[in-house]
């Protein structure tokens, strides 16, 4: 079968890998239709991380059931289905709390596993025609009547729905609430659409792309175009000098000051700043333990320059933390299926798995337009 196959930094190629196969009678195979890239991805694809030489992209996945392991009860061949990013087992300590995105079986001495994905267990990633898919009765949501007919929509529901959603909730948003979200890329574009829909009073996009803010606008959003002192200023400007209830980071490691040059210690500096007192901030953006290709000493061990001081002094809550989608995914999908949510509106190109070296270049470049790139296989 065809997959997208990493090589090294930026250098990708779509190659013929071996076929996947049952492993285990809970497993089914899933025949990819749509897998979409991730802001995430291009961590791995510029050499970020660790992400293995040879591993398959993708952990944003949906497609038809084509064969199923013989223990499988609930998954049927013809079903679509959408898998959540977290690969989990649904019967560890974690699973049975609903912390899927931490589950303890899935990558032994580890918490936590997801499908092509640097350090996150062996699962081979859905950039593919076709997807082992483990634990199959636990990980996969079929899909409503509507799944062909909608599928760009339902696809979100692996990963930038929840995440967007999540990073409202460990922000501890309320009907009513302003929020601030920083980054307009597809999750901090869900967490605007998310915010919209729970209700809140205002909704603040921050980022310097025009193409994704004016996404952001679509949403009903207020798109604020700068970063640190002068994100905060203007937000405070808007909300009387009080600050949001809460706020959103939906950037991560590699956010950049006003310069351009990554520091990632901006958009958490800049939420403690833009935030109330007592105000809380999710934190859905990806932040690592090391990162070694960093300028930066204290960013090269996964540190930063943290305003604690204003925080605490401010009394404000942190939460953060890879998305449980398992704890969203299904309500997520009878938002779409009745209209109340069309996360699709972010895609800008569907595109063949043959074209994901060029689309892995153009997004990785941020290319005017290129906001979210979904892969038909």
């Amino acid at each position: 079968m065809k997959a997208v196959v990493y090589h090294g930094p930026k250098n990708i190629s779509v190659k013929d890998i071996p076929d996947a196969v049952i492993e285990h009678p809970s497993d089914v195979l899933v025949q990819i239709t749509t897998t979409n890239i991730c802001g995430s991805d291009l961590h791995m694809y510029e050499g970020r991380t660790s992400f293995e030489k040879g591993k398959v992209f993708g952990h944003e996945n949906l497609g038809k059931v084509i064969e199923v392991g013989a223990a499988v009860q609930t998954v049927k061949v013809g079903d679509y289905v959408c898998m959540p990013f977290n690969v989990a087992c649904g019967h560890c300590e974690n699973c049975e709390r609903g912390q899927t995105a931490f589950c303890l079986n899935a990558n032994p001495g580890a918490a936590g596993a997801a499908y092509g994905f640097a350090e996150m267990g062996p699962w081979q990633g859905g950039q593919a025609e076709v997807l082992r898919v483990p634990w199959a009765d636990f990980n996969c949501l079929v899909l409503p009547k509507d799944a062909a007919e909608r599928e760009d929509d339902y696809v979100m529901l692996s990963d930038i729905f929840p995440t967007g959603w999540h990073a409202t909730e460990l922000a501890g948003m309320k009907p009513g609430d302003s929020v601030a979200i920083y980054g307009a890329g597809p999750v901090g574009l869900m967490a605007a659409h998310s915010a919209a829909i729970k209700g809140a009073s205002q909704i603040f996009v921050v980022d310097t792309h025009p193409d994704r803010l004016a996404l952001a606008e679509k949403f009903g959003a207020t798109a604020i175009n700068a970063v640190g002192q002068q994100a905060v200023d203007k937000i405070l400007e808007l909300t009387d000098g009080r600050g949001t209830d809460c706020g959103c980071e939906c950037v991560g490691y590699q956010c950049c000051d006003k310069h351009g040059h990554e520091d990632n210690s901006v958009t958490l500096n800049s939420l403690v700043g833009s935030t109330k007192a007592t105000g809380g901030i999710g934190v859905v953006g990806v932040f690592v333990p090391q990162d070694p290709g960093a300028k930066d000493r204290l960013q090269q061990q996964g540190k930063m320059a943290f305003d604690y001081g204003n925080f605490w002094f401010k009394g404000q809550f942190m939460r953060t933390g890879q998305a449980n989608v398992k704890a969203y995914n299904r309500n997520l999908a009878r938002l779409i299926q009745h209209g109340r949510a069309n996360p699709a509106a972010i895609v800008s190109h569907r595109l063949s798995l043959a074209e994901a070296p060029k689309a892995y270049e153009q997004f990785d470049k941020r290319a005017e337009g290129w906001t979210k790139v979904l892969l038909k296989p």
